[in-house]
């Protein structure tokens, strides 16, 4: 994962839960089967409400009809993003549609540790409260070793905590890649 992420932002509101993102219908699609798994991408975020996509009307997708992949790479969220069930399948469908960060005010623990363990995309916490400091389609740079966020169309910056034990797991790919590559595990 690159220490510099910088790509157009995506604001959804609190308690954006797994459903929203993505819907018990599409979880027919098998994952480890490649054409199957870039459906999760053309459908993330479609279960989310537009008075939560912080969009006018809710008019715009998230990803466009018929494509796989999302012109935003960042999502801001408020607090408890990812809250509900517990699948594994919420951050596999963001990192499918191309997201490489999700910055929130706090996780649902769950959700989180999916991120980390699927080595799927950065869970980043800020203490401010981000989804009224930013705009969907704001361009946004976020640098990791430094811990800031900043919104380039505005020019403002935000601290972001530290992502401490997590950051290698997710740059190895997931929790059974940085075993292998730690050691713990064979083969």
């Amino acid at each position: 994962m690159a220490d510099v992420i910088r790509g157009k932002a995506f604001v959804l509101g609190d308690d954006i839960d797994t459903d929203q993102i993505i819907p018990a219908q599409y979880l027919a699609y098998n994952p480890s089967i490649p054409e199957e798994r870039q459906y999760f991408g053309m459908y993330a975020n479609v279960g989310v409400p537009p008075a939560q996509s912080g969009l006018p009307e809710g008019n715009l997708r998230f990803v466009p009809e018929g494509a796989f992949k999302s012109e935003y790479s960042i999502v801001i969220g408020g607090k408890n993003f990812g809250c509900g069930s517990s699948r594994e399948h919420a951050p596999l469908a963001l990192a499918e549609a191309g997201v490489v960060a999700v910055v929130a005010e706090f996780y649902a623990r769950i959700f989180y540790r999916n991120c980390v363990n699927g080595g799927y995309c950065l869970p980043l916490e800020t203490q401010q409260r981000l989804v009224e400091e930013i705009r969907t389609g704001d361009e946004v740079e976020i640098d990791v070793a430094g811990g800031t966020l900043k919104n380039v169309s505005s020019g403002k910056t935000y601290p972001l905590n530290p992502l401490g034990d997590a950051k290698p797991i997710i740059d190895a790919g997931g929790v059974f890649a940085y075993a292998r590559s730690s050691g713990m595990l064979d083969g």
